[in-house]
């Protein structure tokens, strides 16, 4: 039987979602939490990879399990033995042939900020010291909206047969109390992708480019080009859809 479970976690005290060596991520605890109360070896397979200090509401991620398994009795079980900063909100049942990556049509991301110092979003969000200016924001969000190769916005070295990802949406937004939040979504993103857009809007934002550079940096395909890498600390993975309806 195949099962997807939804799980919250915070990023701060590990190397991103992907098992590696000689290094501390969201999956090795999860897939070892699992083995644990089902007692047999699990290997989950996430929906996507969030980078070292990256958040996620709603990471997916499915695995296969022999035996039926009880919603309320998995979640209390998988709940009580994962730390404080890791947990599985949901389990759903799935036909045997559903991947948690490749049936995927939508990821969606959230980054924030905040303009006045406060201690209660430290490694929450990234302080940010200049005013912002919605306007030019979302201008630029509509230029980034109207392409669709964002090389310029890769981490280098990325090991990727293409750049073309497929925007739904991008904006800018006003929270609370002087904090404000950047949500885009796409059916793929690159590595260091958004980050590396945040970054490079806040240049923009700044009026150290203008939306004419802006729009160049992207038809340049050349990351050297863009701007800096803004802080991990302030990006969520939101959610992940799929096309199909669970059974």
């Amino acid at each position: 039987m195949r099962y997807v479970i939804y799980i919250s976690y915070l990023g701060t005290n590990y190397h991103g979602w992907q098992v590696q060596d000689n290094a501390l991520s969201i999956q090795y605890i999860l897939n070892n939490s699992l083995s644990k109360i089902l007692k047999e070896d699990i290997k989950t397979v996430g929906a996507g990879r969030t980078d070292t200090g990256v958040h996620a509401l709603n990471q997916a991620a499915h695995f296969d399990f022999k035996e039926e398994l009880d919603n309320n009795d998995f979640l209390y079980k998988i709940n009580s033995i994962l730390p404080n900063d890791i947990s599985v909100n949901r389990l759903i049942e799935v036909k045997d042939d559903f991947h948690a990556r490749f049936d995927a049509i939508e990821r969606s991301y959230i980054y924030k900020i905040h303009l006045n110092k406060t201690p209660f979003l430290y490694g929450l969000s990234y302080h940010y010291k200049n005013k912002i200016n919605l306007s030019i924001l979302n201008k630029a969000c509509k230029i980034i909206i109207s392409n669709n190769n964002f090389k310029s916005f890769c981490k280098s070295k990325s090991d990727v047969k293409n750049y073309i990802c497929n925007l739904v949406s991008a904006k800018w937004k006003k929270g609370d109390n002087d904090t404000f939040f950047f949500e885009i979504s796409s059916d793929r993103f690159l590595r260091g992708m958004v980050r590396a857009i945040v970054g490079t809007m806040l240049i923009l934002n700044e009026k150290k480019i203008n939306l004419s550079d802006f729009k160049k940096i992207i038809l340049d395909n050349d990351r050297r080009n863009a701007g800096y890498s803004v802080f991990p600390g302030g990006l969520y993975l939101k959610q992940i859809l799929y096309p199909i309806k669970f059974k």
